[in-house]
């Protein structure tokens, strides 16, 4: 699973996620793309079962990029821990995903696999995401 290797901080504040990404919007490496359409949290559990379910369906025929990486610790306290006494300690690694960002971009594929093959990742996440393609100019 990805997580950081190093971190300035050992827990971050949670945030907001607003607005369209600033970066991120377009299609840089592969054919076609999986992009966000709302803004949400994605895990690094959620990222990497999407990953085999793509290489699973592509049985490892093309290249998959992987164009978000978790880079927030996420904390929780224990169940039925009373109030205060700070900060839970981190649980799981997160990616803050804002509409617009692109996900995965696959390169080497039919389309009719690289739709089914996103179709897949899309039931792994948690927001909600279309397939995107290269225009031909591009």
């Amino acid at each position: 699973m990805f997580s950081p290797k190093k971190t300035k901080y050992r827990k971050a504040h949670k945030g907001r996620i607003k607005g369209e990404t600033k970066a991120g919007d377009r299609l840089n490496f592969g054919q076609f793309g999986l992009k966000a359409l709302a803004a949400d949290r994605i895990t690094a559990r959620q990222i990497e079962a999407a990953r085999r379910a793509i290489t699973r369906h592509l049985r490892r025929a093309g290249k998959l990029w992987i164009r978000v990486f978790p880079d927030l610790p996420v904390s929780r306290k224990p169940a039925e821990v009373r109030m205060g006494s700070g900060k839970g300690t981190p649980e799981f690694w997160a990616c803050r995903v804002a509409p617009g960002r692109i996900l995965f971009e696959i390169e080497g594929v039919s389309e009719e696999q690289a739709r089914e093959a996103f179709a897949l990742a899309h039931a792994k996440l948690p927001i909600q995401s279309k397939f995107v393609k290269r225009l031909p100019c591009e």
